[in-house]
């Protein structure tokens, strides 16, 4: 018996298997196949950083599943609920994490569960803990801030200093400056100048430069060569300086000042006229007398000379 069926009916059974075909193409494109045995499980977020449905679920970089669909939870206020299908048969403690991250520079987030030592396994309808790894440019903005602190206070600190250089820097200190300048430029100029005589100087006085220094040369060897007789000359000179200290010059400075008051005593009494001597020299009859007597004495002697005769009787026998 042939059942005859309907082109309708045929059309029908072909658009059901080309659907179930298309709806298990699709199914295994996303990763999730339909009698692939698979457990669900939660984790809640603040924030899901731009993590969407069918974003991969990985263990160590293995893809184990994938995030089925997001919503708000209607429990706590401003919480995200993730709803994750797990499709591999792998023992997950329960105490694992769930962290949402980036893979690469410009690549999709990523659900990647951090295992963790639990001996309790994650069973259907659990929910991990839940982590948000910051982004690239939170990570960059973090950085930033700090060097945007910083840069504004330099900022702040260079105007305060361009504020004090114009203030300073004046039509006056200016003028002062060019003027420092231009002594500077002279002096650079003076000391170029004495350097240049300084060559010509030496240039033209190298022998006897040579000289002096050979002369210095010789006084230092004869220096060095005659060193014990230098040495034997302070001592010398310690051992007078000894016999000075013991000869007693102090004393015998003392007594010369003596003898030197007593010759003043008497002077002074001979310019008073006290004594004989005061008497002979101050009298002037005296002296005329006594220089009477002497030419007189003179005179005699001129006749002895002239007259001898006279005076001496030579007898002959």
């Amino acid at each position: 018996m042939t059942i005859k069926l309907s082109k309708e009916l045929k059309v029908g059974v072909v658009f059901v298997i080309a659907l179930s075909v298309l709806i298990w193409g699709l199914m295994y494109l996303k990763g999730l196949e339909i009698f692939q045995p698979k457990k669900v499980v939660y984790a809640v977020y603040d924030r899901v950083n731009g993590l969407v449905a069918a974003n991969p679920v990985t263990i160590k970089g293995m893809n184990v599943g994938q995030v089925k669909k997001m919503y708000f939870s209607k429990k706590e206020v401003g919480k995200i609920v993730v709803e994750l299908i797990i499709t591999q048969d792998y023992p997950i403690p329960k105490n694992s994490v769930a962290k949402i991250f980036s893979s690469g520079l410009i690549s999709s987030k990523e659900v990647e569960i951090v295992l963790g030592d639990s001996k309790d396994v994650l069973k259907d309808g659990d929910t991990l803990q839940a982590l948000t790894e910051s982004s690239l440019t939170d990570e960059v903005t973090r950085q930033l801030i700090p060097l945007k602190v910083k840069a504004e206070g330099l900022i702040s600190s260079i105007d305060t200093v361009a504020n004090l250089v114009k203030e300073l820097l004046n039509k006056r200190t200016r003028d002062n400056l060019v003027m420092a300048v231009q002594n500077i430029n002279t002096v650079t100029g003076n000391l170029a100048s004495i350097s240049a005589t300084m060559d010509t100087l030496v240039g033209r006085e190298r022998t006897r430069l040579g000289n002096i220094i050979s002369n210095v040369e010789s006084i230092s060897k004869n220096l060095k060569q005659n060193n014990e007789n230098i040495s034997n000359i302070l001592t010398n000179f310690s051992n007078l300086s000894d016999s000075l200290a013991k000869a007693r010059i102090p004393a015998t400075i003392n007594k010369v000042n003596s003898a030197l008051e007593d010759i003043n005593l008497v002077l002074d009494k001979i310019s008073k006229g006290q004594g004989n001597m005061s008497l002979l020299l101050n009298d002037r009859k005296l002296y005329d007398e006594v220089a009477k007597a002497a030419t007189d004495l003179n005179l005699l002697l001129e006749d002895i000379k002239a007259n001898p005769s006279r005076y001496i009787k030579i007898k002959v026998f």
